[in-house]
């Protein structure tokens, strides 16, 4: 572990830390023992925050609580959640008056010995930091030499893992862009999976959650971008070099590149076979049928995932990963089959283009229920592939009224016959799906919106959605 200047000069030193979730817990308890004054500001009460406030109580943390949480800070450094805008009035006071802003992950990364992988993007981080996991771990397991960790967006913090990590591991991390917007710190490697609009609730615009995402790499780090996809397709452009471009609709290395051929390497379909290239000889690295996982864009989540992995991975182990990986929960997860119905739990489908892939992953008759909370994201995108895909759609949740203006504004409605009901109750909404549902259909939870109107994430979602099935 590396004793970075920050955590060295935090000794006597006032810190405050911006909300107490999971990943600060580790954080307040790193500050403390470096003699550090913390003080936890949250708007949750100590009473609300349970046990793990009232024990950092005992250890002599100040807490400053209540709706107006984030005035007066005076803390030397700042350790803001991912959640929280860094511009938020009060954080601005305190960096105006030279106060250093940071963040549990910008600590980790100063401080770890590890090598590290990065996955940000719209969609599919999930499931490719999780196979990038997989592959790193089956090779440092083959070799018999250091070990993989994972976390960031996913799993557990890795900040109390820092002291016994070495440069033989390897640390793959999904970051958000709410991560992101002030990290200042990058990765070897990293991968930008795609980007469409997301959290517009949150981020200001499109300009600002494009220009978050854009920090998880810097000039010495090499970058895995989506050719398909516009928005990352303008990166590389921007970039031009360092680059492993990634393609599932197209199959050369020249029309994936083009000019851009400053160490460009460009991985791709050839028949079934996922080849990597650098425009003087290719390699195949994986057949696609090995893919236990459906649809296209998990082929892409594995062409990322290659691509982020390649010279450090045995080529076999792609296959042996591929033959056994059977997907992330929550993520077109089969719950159960009754009455030649399938019933599927994709829960952390939060936005429209993941909806979109779900529905384009499966074959048959679909029903799917649509809904929840609104990230002031457009859903004509989402109308579409419903009209495309689905015959029946239940819609629910706090963005019920808002997709079914999509639909009724989408070109396609009609000639679809795609049939949509509505139903506010989430318990209901599954009753009605089941009974819409023909023999030889799915029922999917693909909801192509956040969870918090009802629920604190998708992972309670899910299992709430799971067990519902589980009852029928």
């Amino acid at each position: 572990m590396k004793n970075t200047e920050l955590l060295y000069n935090l000794k006597g030193k006032k810190v405050d830390v911006l909300g107490m979730g999971i990943s600060n817990l580790p954080l307040i308890d790193m500050l403390l023992s470096a003699g550090a004054y913390v003080t936890v500001r949250d708007s949750r009460s100590v009473d609300e925050l349970g046990k793990a406030a009232s024990d950092f109580v005992d250890r002599g943390v100040h807490f400053i609580t209540g709706k107006e949480y984030l005035e007066g800070i005076d803390g030397e450094v700042i350790f803001r959640s991912p959640g929280i805008r860094p511009d938020e009035k009060g954080i601005g006071n305190a960096v105006s008056r030279g106060a250093l802003l940071s963040s549990e992950m910008e600590l980790f990364l100063s401080m770890t010995d590890a090598e590290i992988f990065a996955i940000t993007g719209s969609d599919g981080k999930t499931t490719t930091t999780t196979l990038t996991h997989l592959f790193l771990d089956a090779q440092k397991k083959r070799n018999g030499i250091g070990a993989a960790y994972v976390g960031g967006n996913i799993g557990k913090p890795l900040l109390p893992e820092c002291e016994k990590m070495t440069s033989d591991d390897a640390a793959v991390l999904e970051l958000s862009s709410f991560q992101l917007m002030t990290l200042s710190l990058s990765p070897k490697r990293a991968a930008i999976t795609n980007i469409t609009p997301n959290h517009l609730n949150w981020h200001l615009g499109m300009d600002e959650y494009i220009a978050a995402k854009k920090r998880v790499f810097d000039d010495n780090c090499t970058l895995v971008l989506n050719a398909e996809n516009s928005e990352t397709a303008r990166i590389a452009r921007e970039r031009g070099e360092n680059i492993i471009l990634f393609s599932s609709k197209r199959s050369g290395y020249s029309e994936i590149v083009g000019d851009l051929k400053k160490n460009i390497k460009a991985v791709y379909l050839r028949g079934n076979a996922i080849v990597i290239s650098d425009g003087k000889s290719e390699e195949e690295l994986l057949d696609r049928t090995n893919i236990l996982l459906p649809g296209i864009h998990n082929v892409e989540n594995y062409m990322t995932a290659i691509a982020l992995t390649y010279g450090y991975v045995d080529r076999d182990i792609y296959k042996t990963i591929a033959e056994s990986f059977g997907g992330v929960e929550h993520r077109l997860e089969l719950v159960r089959r009754l009455k030649n119905v399938a019933y599927y739990n994709s829960s952390i489908d939060s936005s429209p283009t993941r909806t979109a892939a779900a529905l384009s992953a499966l074959d048959g008759g679909k029903v799917v229920i649509c809904g929840g909370y609104d990230k002031n994201i457009p859903f004509d995108t989402l109308a579409t592939a419903l009209c495309r895909h689905a015959h029946t759609v239940v819609l629910t949740g706090a963005a019920m009224n808002k997709i079914k203006t999509a639909l009724s504004e989408c070109p396609e409605l009609e000639a679809s016959g795609l049939t949509i009901i509505e139903e506010p109750d989430f318990t209901k909404a599954v009753t009605a799906a089941s009974k819409a549902a023909r023999a030889g259909d799915s029922v999917i939870l693909s909801p192509a919106c956040a969870s918090f109107d009802a629920f604190k994430n998708f992972e309670e979602r899910g299992n709430f959605f799971k067990n519902l099935v589980a009852t029928l």
